[in-house]
């Protein structure tokens, strides 16, 4: 659904911004609408009703469920704290995450597909491989399907 991927974009940019600039989230979805539909020189049209409703749901649940989903991103990421990631690759973990808790009805590989189109989109040249790599072991972590982690090669 292309809405969806919309929407997914539209999140990620309102979460960088409130990432950066340490502000409300909401208020940052809020500011990105305003722009969008202001500005009679954007290339892209308008968001639709289907799309700001997911962005709008995204932004919130990633802010209320903050703490949860930090914690579960941390502990799917080896040698990787929270704060020492991109803030790009940090955000997509962020909304994708709180996908995979809670829409449910979203399958996997659906919200990994999408989030490392994100991270190709927006990320460094290694963030696809990151990202993948964090919520397929989040995936596993809450029982939603997923590799986990790499078991160590057998000792000789």
């Amino acid at each position: 659904m292309p809405g969806r991927r919309r929407a997914r974009e539209f999140s990620l940019q309102a979460l960088f911004q409130a990432d950066l600039t340490e502000t409300d989230p909401r208020a940052a979805l809020a500011d990105l609408w305003a722009l969008l539909l202001d500005d009679d020189t954007a290339r892209a049209p308008a968001p639709v009703r289907e799309e700001t409703a997911f962005a709008s749901e995204v932004v919130a649940g990633v802010q209320d469920r903050g703490a949860e989903i930090d914690a579960l991103i941390e502990a799917a990421s080896l040698n990787w704290r929270l704060v020492r990631m991109p803030v790009v690759d940090r955000n997509i973990l962020r909304l994708a995450c709180w996908e995979l808790v809670v829409r449910t009805d979203i399958p996997v590989s659906v919200t990994i597909n999408e989030a490392v189109e994100l991270a190709k989109r927006y990320g460094g040249p290694d963030s696809r491989a990151f990202v993948n790599g964090i919520l397929d072991r989040i995936a596993h972590d809450i029982g939603r399907g997923g590799r986990g982690p790499r078991k160590p090669p057998p000792s000789t």
